[in-house]
């Protein structure tokens, strides 16, 4: 039987006007320092995107998001940050940020499978929030 471990995720935000604040979910952050885990899964609905704010791109707005991905495993191409320890990483994807990519407050919970729950807080948080 496998134990569970604690984890901690962030959802991703995008906030077209952040002087409206104004949002919408487009991404999970998850984090378990057990099982040495770090992932980002994001998604960007452009007709969400267009119904909030015209004036953003999609390509720009992606390329940002895969760039978190990168810092996520580790990549070289990620820069400097994703050179850092996993739970740094972690931390710095998830900070607070008054830009147009956001990320909500960290919440922890139990998981035997870190990539599974990812998989699920984002169908539950992004996906089912269309």
């Amino acid at each position: 039987m496998h134990d569970k471990v604690t984890f901690e995720y962030a959802i991703i935000r995008l906030v077209p006007r952040v002087e409206r604040e104004e949002f919408f979910n487009i991404g999970v952050i998850l984090f378990s320092k057990r099982k040495r885990f770090l992932g980002v899964k994001f998604k960007v609905d452009q007709q969400k995107l267009n119904a909030f704010s015209c004036e953003l791109d999609l390509d720009a707005i992606n390329s940002y998001l895969k760039s978190w991905e990168l810092i996520s495993k580790g990549e070289t191409s990620g820069g400097a940050i994703a050179q850092f320890e996993l739970s740094d990483r972690f931390r710095w994807l998830a900070a607070s940020r008054s830009t147009v990519i956001q990320s909500s407050k960290t919440h922890s919970g139990l998981t035997e499978n870190p990539e599974l729950e990812l998989q699920s807080i984002f169908e539950k948080h992004v996906l089912d929030a269309d």
